[in-house]
């Protein structure tokens, strides 16, 4: 027998929040919705199940009310029983043969797990599109629920009235596992404009490994007690407060997530899981943050709503969310946040009963309707022979140290930093120590040689199944979540191999997107990477040059299909050449020098200790005040390191007078022969 028609659907008039509006995920009353026959649908994410639906009021009285619950995805079975105990599906929580209405459900554990939920439960799963679901999600709580939307800054939660004339166009950024951004133009009108493998499920995987919590609320209570501030290296550990002073630079400004671990002799037990979770915390937050105000400013947005199920109305989360937003942004963009974030695709999914238009595509329909797409194949960033020194400029240069900043070069000597991020190479080898012990970059990097990245990571395959994601262009062996598949908080129980391969596959792709996303938001079509972590390391260039050349197949496509990135279209390829040290270029080969790129004042100490080593600007972060027993620490330990820069600082410059020696009997010599 075929499938009935559900004629049944949402009624939302007069539709309010109930109960203690500052808890979390309160119901929503319906006035008028029966309540006689309940309606239920699920998102099955990568690693929870939302589960939304309707029940009678309490204490009585006409109308129903919205309820919401959660489950982890691999406890499935807690689902099922809730959904018989409260006999969301008729007599004894199941359907009958005959009936076969199906039930919405939305999320790639929809279509992974149908089968289940046929056998244990009876029913038949009707698989809608994720994203078609969360923006529908989204448009019903800004459209329809008063007080849904809300700042947090300064510790203040503040509602935001929004007129629903007025909505449209907004950025979306779910938080899930992984993060996607989709712009929004109107009702069932969206674009997944690109997303990170850096999210919820990256830093919950992170947090059992390093504090061997087990759930994801109880990392966050970890955090609420840790202090930052004891992994994370800032900008006065690197220049000192007089020199923070002299430039104008804020003493407390994050240059390194777990960027101190680098010069400490503390082992992973040695710290506490408070900071460990407050750092974790901390880096990811303000990466996404990042990340959603660069693609927010090359689409031209200004209001940016951030929803998904790892925010949970944490304070903290909110909090560095909404100050990195108006820090970048000069306080021109807003971070917006919602009640219920977390049920967003649950409730696009209930709001489809009723449907009768059959805009609301399946997931068979999509994957159906969508044309096949061969990856669009970028022009390798090559420079050619005959680049000289009027047509270089301008360009990018990306140097990777502990922390990662962002310069534009103009012209000789004409030099202005854009932006950086805290997620560089003292990240990748301060967690790398933490997680595999290693002592060196080099044997980290030996490592990740020998590793397998898909042991710990979830793909876009672990959740959609063999065929992936075709609508928007994700392939099944896409990374959805780095460290998405950590399931244990036994460190013990993964190869060191294979987590120092999922570092570096996360770390890198993070700079590459973020690296691309600046150049073509500053017009520029070079980008020269340099730096300690990056050159001479083949395994670390051939991750950055895979992720630019990811994000140039994918704004390709889009392109070409005139959804997204119109922004994009006008300005070409971005070429990438890797900058080992003057005189070479990675890539290619060719022969340059810091003089004719225009850097060669880089090489002064005090510019240096400026443009390069400075830290990312990020502003100053909110933290745990330091108290006076602890700078007397730090500044006792900062000696020893103070000292170990001036050697390297004293070495680096004999290295320089002599490749500059080397250049000019090079040069002498090309003069010769062409004489």
């Amino acid at each position: 027998m075929g499938e009935a028609m559900d004629c049944r659907g949402v009624d939302l008039s007069g539709a309010e929040i109930r109960g203690d509006l500052e808890g979390r995920n309160p119901p929503i009353f319906l006035p008028r919705q029966p309540a006689a026959s309940p309606l239920v649908a699920l998102d099955i994410g990568g690693t929870l199940i939302k589960l939304v639906y309707t029940a009678s009021c309490e204490g009585g009285g006409s109308g129903a009310e919205l309820r919401f619950a959660k489950f982890e995805r691999r406890r499935l079975q807690e689902c099922f029983d809730f959904i018989r105990a409260k006999e969301l599906l008729g007599c004894n929580g199941t359907r009958s043969g005959k009936e076969n209405v199906p039930l919405k459900a939305t999320g790639g554990g929809a279509y992974k797990f149908s089968d289940d939920f046929r056998e244990k439960l009876g029913v038949c799963l009707d698989k809608l599109d994720e994203m078609d679901s969360v923006v529908s999600g989204a448009n019903f709580l800004l459209q329809n629920i008063p007080g849904a939307a809300f700042t947090h800054m300064n510790g203040q939660r503040n509602p935001v009235d929004v007129s629903p004339n007025n909505l449209f166009p907004y950025l979306l950024v779910n938080i899930g596992s992984g993060v996607s951004i989709l712009k929004v133009t109107g009702n069932r009108k969206f674009e997944r404009v690109t997303g990170t493998h850096i999210g919820g499920g990256t830093m919950f995987g992170l947090a059992k490994l390093l504090t061997g919590c087990k759930s994801y609320d109880e990392f966050l209570q970890l955090s609420q007690k840790g202090d930052n501030f004891v992994l994370d290296l800032i900008v006065k550990d690197i220049c000192g407060e007089l020199v923070c002073q002299k430039q104008g630079l804020s003493t407390s400004t994050l240059a390194s997530s777990f960027g101190k671990v680098i010069t400490s002799k503390k082992r992973l037990t040695d710290y506490k899981p408070e900071d460990l979770a407050s750092t974790l915390l901390s880096a990811f937050t303000y990466n996404i943050a990042q990340i959603a105000f660069l693609v927010a400013s090359l689409l031209g947005l200004r209001r940016v709503f951030f929803g998904g199920s790892y925010i949970r109305g944490h304070k903290s989360t909110m909090e560095n969310i909404s100050f990195a937003i108006d820090f970048w942004s000069q306080s021109q963009m807003q971070a917006v946040f919602l009640r219920h974030e977390g049920y967003l695709g649950a409730l696009g999914a209930l709001m489809s009963y009723g449907d009768l238009s059959g805009e609301n595509l399946t997931l068979e329909e999509s994957k159906e309707k969508e044309p096949h797409h061969e990856s669009a194949a970028p022009v390798d960033g090559i420079l050619s022979d005959e680049e000289n020194d009027s047509n270089i400029f301008p360009y990018l240069l990306v140097n990777i140290g502990s922390g990662v900043s962002m310069i534009e070069v103009i012209g000789k000597g004409k030099f202005e930093r854009i932006i950086g991020s805290h997620l560089g190479g003292g990240t990748i080898l301060g967690l790398a120590r933490l997680l595999t012990g290693c002592s060196s970059y080099e044997e980290f990097l030996e490592l990740s040689q020998r590793g397998n990245n898909l042991s710990v990571d979830l793909t876009v395959g672990d959740i959609y199944g063999e065929e992936g994601y075709p609508k928007i262009g994700l392939p099944a062996s896409t990374t959805a979540a780095s460290f998405g598949k950590v399931n244990s908080s036994k460190l013990s129980d993964y190869k060191i191999e294979d987590l120092a391969a999922a570092l570096l596959n996360s770390f890198t792709y993070n700079i590459g997107q973020i690296a691309y996303f600046v150049a073509n938001l500053s017009g520029l079509k070079r980008i020269f990477f340099r730096g300690a972590y990056v050159c001479g390391h083949e395994k670390t260039m051939d991750k950055i040059s895979r992720s630019l050349k990811y994000c140039l197949s994918m704004a390709a496509m889009m392109a070409s299909e005139g959804r997204g990135w119109e922004s994009l279209r006008s300005k070409g390829e971005v070429q990438t050449t890797f900058l080992c040290h003057e005189g070479f270029l990675g890539t290619l080969g060719a022969f340059w020098s810091y003089e004719n790129m225009g850097i060669d004042s880089l090489a002064a100490h005090e510019v240096i200790r400026e443009v390069l080593l400075g830290a990312p600007y990020t502003g100053q972060f909110p933290s745990l005040p330091v108290t006076e027993q602890q700078e007397n620490g730090e500044n006792n330990t900062l000696e020893g390191e103070i000292e170990s820069l001036r050697n390297s600082n004293a070495a680096l410059k004999a290295e320089v007078e002599r490749l500059q020696s080397e250049n000019a009997e090079l040069r002498a010599k090309l003069r010769g022969a062409t004489l």
